[in-house]
């Protein structure tokens, strides 16, 4: 954070409130934000369940570092309102406005922004230290087990690869136990590798901690790893917003992602990995076998489990083929088709309830003769399906 702004905020400084007024939400994220920077306006209203991950994705410029900064309290919106959890940080209606450092929130950046002159131990204290006592709820121990970190707190930021650096960024903004986490394009830095490094340890911190997080990403790929929710932004205002498996699979938004168009299937692990090193994922009727990704969280019969399929890893077939190298290979109803590009059909499929995007040629459409309604069989290969 900018200790110049740190130090403004507190000179503007209005005591906290000290209880939530009549009909504020007391489960979800309230944003009503304008911002005028003159060539470019920020205007968004927002209501977010406050639980989970909640991904704000968008291209480069639309607003996605400006949503967070006004929820930091670093950009104040005029108008604007912020509440979290029933909790108020602004609201120019009653005149409330709660800088920073009284908002109990966390902030991890590109650059996890450590200190260099003090090891990681030094690191996490220092953020601990921001909290009175009364008011931690998260351990120093929990962070540093959580992120995985404990052999490195003796190190200095400069003897740590970037993907130790975040996470060591992460703890340090457990330790200041927040009610809320921003994170700001943290693996943008980051290359294939660390980021594959680095996914586990987040989706471990969802599933352990009951921490809302906002997590703004113009990668697709972070999004259905580990994202609950999607905030679609662009030029300054939401275009959408909702589950991410049903804004995804949208055919209008799914244009927009190019090659990187998919789904996000939501299922539970109805085997580990067998002996040929693939994980069977069971949604409704139906049972997908997978090849896990490395570095993947490991997974039992019954956890829960989100697999992402690509549109171009679907290929369509009127009759269910037997001898073939594809291992699933699903019965599903055609949704919908649009044009995606000069010689693409984007298709929509209804898998036994499921939602699943094909991209195939116009000449394949017209020779299949595909059409809503149509019944087919969806072929998805066990490589192309990422746990």
């Amino acid at each position: 954070m900018n200790p110049g702004s740190l130090a403004a905020n507190r000179a503007n400084a209005r005591p906290p409130a000290t209880g939530a007024p009549m009909g504020v939400a007391q489960d979800h994220l309230e944003l009503t934000a304008r911002v005028d920077y003159g060539n470019f306006l920020f205007d968004v209203s927002l209501h977010l369940p406050a639980e989970g991950v909640t991904a704000i994705f968008g291209p480069s410029g639309c607003g996605k570092t400006t949503l967070l900064r006004t929820v930091a309290g670093l950009t104040r919106p005029r108008p604007g309102r912020i509440a979290v959890a029933g909790d108020v940080w602004q609201d120019d209606a009653t005149h409330i406005w709660r800088p920073t450092h009284q908002r109990p929130l966390g902030l991890v950046f590109q650059d996890a922004a450590l200190f260099d002159h003090l090891s990681v131990r030094g690191n996490l204290v220092f953020g601990r230290q921001r909290v009175p006592a009364a008011r931690r709820r998260i351990a120093l121990e929990q962070a540093i087990e959580l992120l995985g970190i404990g052999h490195l707190l003796d190190r200095r930021p400069a003897q740590l690869s970037g993907g130790e650096r975040q996470r060591v960024g992460i703890a340090r903004a457990l330790a200041t136990s927040p009610r809320l986490l921003l994170m700001d394009e943290p693996l943008a830095s980051l290359d294939a590798a660390r980021k594959a490094e680095l996914l586990p340890w987040f989706e471990r911190l969802v599933r352990e901690l009951d921490i809302p997080m906002l997590y703004v990403t113009h990668s697709v790929d972070e999004v259905a790893r580990l994202a609950d929710r999607l905030v679609l932004l662009d030029a300054g205002r939401a275009l959408a917003q909702g589950p991410t498996a049903e804004l995804l699979g949208r055919l209008d938004i799914a244009k927009t992602h190019g090659d990187g168009a998919g789904v996000v299937v939501a299922g539970t692990c109805a085997q580990a990995a067998d002996k040929d090193g693939l994980l069977r994922v069971r949604f409704g009727a139906s049972t997908l076998q997978c090849v896990p990704p490395p570095g993947a969280l490991t997974r039992q019969p019954g956890d829960p489990v989100r697999v992402r399929i690509l549109a171009r890893d679907i290929s369509i077939t009127l009759t269910r083929a037997h001898d073939t190298s594809i291992l699933n290979v699903l019965a599903a109803t055609v949704a919908d088709l649009t044009e995606d590009g000069p010689a693409q059909i984007l298709v929509a499929l209804d898998a036994g309830g499921t939602r699943l995007l094909a991209r195939i040629t116009r000449k394949s459409a017209r020779f299949l003769q595909l059409a809503p309604g149509q019944p087919v069989y969806a072929q998805i290969k066990g490589v192309a399906v990422f746990d």
